[in-house]
């Protein structure tokens, strides 16, 4: 059994035939002005409570008109500050970037103050191996620079290491942590030698070990550790650390212990090379 469509009038509808209705009731009115009773009562029951929503309906649509120039304009406030935002931040990073430029450079001017006797040059740290440790890493100097093979390298006041290879514009450094590194080194007070040994699983404790030190002298905890004068690549005097443990060992004759390295193997973005060479044989 086929069921009976209800009649619905939509919105659309009923709003045209309610046009329809004022603007009827409206033409009636002006064409009865001087008219009384029925037709003038008659309008009026008609048109005021349409014309009455009808100003509702403007009134609502003009409210509605102003929030959206509103919202317009917080939006567009909006914006601006987020542009404002971005460009401070922008600013801020920048000055951040060029602080830490600046206090590498004076580091790297200190460091050239203590080692004036040697001609450098400054170079930037471009790549490493992977690892937490700046073991072996390439620097953006190379041959066209006056860079060569088994030049010191130093950081922070101290020693970082040789180069092994060198390219046009870049070489690759090999520091003193790397476990294939051995140094030549001596007690400051003493000149008491040893051999500074790399080793990348002692530096997870922030330490590199000595040993095969005589024993004919006292060394203390805080005692400077640098290269030695018999090493046939490292320079003599380039601070390497400071004594934190020292043993004496079986014979009597020697002692081993561990040293903190005066550069950060961690952090490493800017180093000068020294441009001599050493000229002696030893390690």
């Amino acid at each position: 059994m086929k069921k009976k469509k209800r009649f619905q009038l939509n919105s659309k509808h009923l709003l045209i035939a309610l046009i329809f209705v004022c603007v009827s009731a409206a033409a009636l009115t002006l064409t009865n002005q001087n008219s009384s009773g029925p037709v003038r009562t008659i309008a009026g029951y008609a048109i005021v409570p349409f014309q009455n929503g009808i100003n509702q309906i403007g009134k609502w649509l003009s409210g509605k008109g102003q929030r959206f120039k509103n919202a317009d304009k917080l939006a567009s406030e909006n914006k601006e500050l987020k542009e404002h935002i971005s460009s401070l931040t922008e600013q801020n990073n920048l000055l951040v970037q060029q602080q830490g430029e600046l206090s590498e450079l004076k580091k790297l001017y200190q460091i050239d103050k203590t080692y004036s006797e040697y001609e450098k040059v400054a170079a930037e740290v471009i790549a490493r191996d992977p690892g937490n440790w700046f073991n072996t890493f390439t620097i953006n100097r190379g041959s066209r620079q006056g860079i060569k093979k088994d030049m010191n390298v130093i950081a922070d006041g101290g020693l970082v290491g040789l180069v092994t290879e060198v390219g046009p514009d870049w070489a690759t450094v090999k520091s003193i942590i790397d476990d294939s590194s051995n140094v030549s080194a001596m007690t400051v007070s003493t000149n008491d030698t040893c051999i500074v040994s790399g080793d990348l699983r002692l530096m997870e404790q922030g330490k590199l070990a000595f040993s095969q030190m005589k024993s004919e002298n006292a060394v203390t905890v805080g005692e400077k550790i640098v290269t030695s004068e018999i090493s046939d690549k490292y320079l003599k005097g380039i601070l390497i650390g400071y004594v934190s443990d020292v043993n004496e060992d079986s014979n009597h004759l020697t002692s081993t212990g561990y040293l903190i390295p005066v550069v950060d193997f961690e952090h490493i973005s800017d180093v000068l090379v020294i441009k001599q060479l050493k000229q002696t044989g030893g390690n």
